[in-house]
């Protein structure tokens, strides 16, 4: 399956609250669905899977590219979870969206896709760019890659920049000072659940 492309609240209202999906929140407080307001209780693999599901609606990721990404972080020494969601948060379309450069994932994605966005310099399209500590991430030197910037920042998706991050609103450029932390991740989830999903799995 491909890349999500349809309604946001429907998700929003079946996973809970997704800051990297959509601002907009549900006037309905149930899930979706015929028998939304009646649920019954969930098994152990439906608790995995949703919060499997929320890192993938969230962060706008494929089912192949969710297991690329648990590979990796399995061979990295420490916390498979932990290591899995600094991952995740330090990828480019994720940066921009945490400097508050655009409202939402989906469209920091399409501004990097775009190439508005430049990083030490140079222009960089791949929306799962790896971030490194000491990345410079600017915006194109042309007019409407600098209004489309500055009007998103008004509204930024986000109120608190992470500690990892730094950004100078006048020059439009952000600094990334390091990994991004646990505590700063703004999604709520269950990282240790969505391992014991995949190792299931595998």
């Amino acid at each position: 399956m491909s890349r999500y492309r349809g309604p946001r609240l429907r998700i929003t209202r079946r996973l809970g609250e997704l800051p990297g999906l959509s601002r907009k929140t549900a006037r309905r407080a149930y899930p979706p669905g015929q028998h939304g307001q009646n649920r019954k209780k969930r098994s152990e693999y439906a608790v995995r899977l949703e919060e499997k599901q929320k890192l993938k609606f969230n962060y706008g990721l494929t089912e192949k590219q969710m297991v690329r990404y648990i590979r990796k972080a399995r061979r990295v020494t420490g916390s498979t979870g932990q290591i899995l969601l600094q991952m995740l948060e330090m990828r480019l379309d994720n940066t921009v969206f945490r400097l508050g450069m655009a409202p939402t994932i989906p469209a920091a994605r399409q501004l990097v896709n775009h190439g508005h966005v430049h990083v030490n310099g140079r222009e960089v399209n791949i929306a799962s760019y790896q971030c490194r500590p000491g990345d410079v991430i600017g915006v194109k030197n042309k007019d409407a890659s600098k209004q489309l910037v500055e009007t998103n920042l008004q509204y930024p998706g986000l109120a608190n920049l992470p500690s990892h991050l730094e950004f100078d609103k006048n020059n439009l450029t952000g600094k990334v000072n390091g990994l991004c932390e646990r505590e700063w991740v703004a999604l709520s989830v269950n990282e240790l659940l969505v391992v014991e999903y995949y190792s299931r799995k595998a």
